[in-house]
This record gives C-alpha cells, sequence and structure tokens, in this order.
C-alpha cells in the first residue's frame, strides 16, 4: 500500500503535472489572440493546427503522437474492465483472446463509424457529447464511492486464522485493519465532488441555452 501511494504520488505531481500544465498553457496561448480577435475552433483538429502553425509542426505532431497514446490505454483500461464484467457478470465460456477482441471492437467501433460517416465535424461533435455525458454521470459515480470508502464497515481488511482444535478447524480472526479516508481526505473529496456537480449543472444550463 505504501508503495502503491509514493508510486501514485510520483505520477500525479511530476509528471502527470507538467504534462497535463504544458498541454493546458500551450492550447491556451495559441487559442489567445486577443480580447477584440475571435477565437479560433477549439476542437482536436483546430488546436493541432494552431499548434503547429503558431509554435512548430513538431508541436502538432507531439500533440497528436499525445492523444493516440492516451487514447490506447484508455482503449486497453475499457477493454479489462470489459473482460473482467465478461468473465465475473456474463460468466462467458469464450477463449480469453476472443473476449477481449470481443470487448476492444465495442469499444472503438462507434468512433470508427462515426469518423467513416461524417467526418472531422462529426467525430468532434461526438467527442464534446461524449465529454459532457461523461461529466455528468461522474458525480452519480463519485458519490457511492466516496460514501464506501469512508466507512469501515466496507473498507476493514480482515485477517483470517484456521486452527485445528479437537480434530476440527476452528476459524478465528483478529480485529481488522481500518483503512476508511481520514476525515481530510474525506472532505476534500466532498468539496470536489460538490465543485465537480455546480459546474455541471451550470454546464447543462449553458447548453439548454445554446451557449
Amino acid at each position: 500500500m505504501k508503495m502503491s501511494i509514493i508510486e501514485l504520488s510520483i505520477c500525479l505531481f511530476t509528471f502527470a503535472l507538467f504534462v497535463n500544465s504544458a498541454i493546458l498553457i500551450t492550447a491556451g496561448a495559441a487559442l489567445y489572440s486577443g480580447p477584440d480577435t475571435p477565437v479560433a475552433d477549439a476542437d482536436l483538429f483546430g488546436i493541432h493546427r494552431l499548434l503547429a502553425s503558431n509554435i512548430a509542426p513538431a508541436a502538432g505532431t507531439v500533440f497528436a503522437l499525445a492523444l493516440l497514446m492516451s487514447g490506447i490505454s484508455a482503449g486497453i483500461v475499457c477493454t479489462i474492465a470489459g473482460q473482467m464484467v465478461s468473465e465475473g457478470a456474463l460468466n462467458w465460456t469464450l477463449k480469453p483472446w476472443l473476449r477481449r477482441l470481443i470487448t476492444r471492437s465495442i469499444s472503438i467501433t462507434p468512433s470508427i463509424i462515426i469518423a467513416g460517416a461524417v467526418g472531422k465535424d462529426g467525430l468532434s461533435a461526438a467527442l464534446n457529447g461524449s465529454q459532457v455525458a461523461l461529466s455528468v454521470v461522474l458525480p452519480f459515480v463519485s458519490a457511492p464511492l466516496i460514501y464506501f470508502t469512508c466507512r469501515n464497515k466496507y473498507m476493514t481488511v480482515r485477517p483470517h486464522e484456521t486452527v485445528i482444535e479437537g480434530g476440527g478447524e476452528v476459524t478465528t480472526g483478529r480485529e481488522g485493519v481500518k483503512m476508511k479516508n481520514n476525515w481530510v481526505t474525506a472532505t476534500f473529496a466532498v468539496v470536489i465532488w460538490l465543485i465537480i456537480s455546480v459546474m455541471n449543472v451550470a454546464n447543462l444550463v449553458l447548453l439548454g441555452q445554446g451557449k
């Protein structure tokens, strides 16, 4: 657990922090042309053109490669999740490679169909729509997660011991290790959840108004 926390902290506060900050700063600087100048299209293709033209062609290539790698990583996660669900919940009796092929196809087929049918504009609209949908769903997914991780009822690891007494097995359990969130962590989680919820409501209102 300690090694996992150290590894996660290093990734979040070093590599991921600087990479994400660089993407946001570069995209903001490239998209912003002045208070009286209309802002260019802020879709993926527009950002790629702006980075390639305003900074260097290599910047657009790096941006495209970063999106490709992140998409592959997300696709692998979706494939593994789909495989685990199909194995445990659906109890499929297919071969592992066939299960991976099916779940992988389900995750990438919609984007291929959209790209082939409606092109760049449709792909950008589908991406924006999926991000809005994920943003709206996030509070409903994270609320149970926060609740469960703040309860010792669900976050207690109970060691299992079996001893032999009188020719039979008797299970004895020591007091479990309580691993619920600290109150500081729980407070931050609730505050962040509230911020995300308020931003989602504002997002839906602005979408309803056509903004």
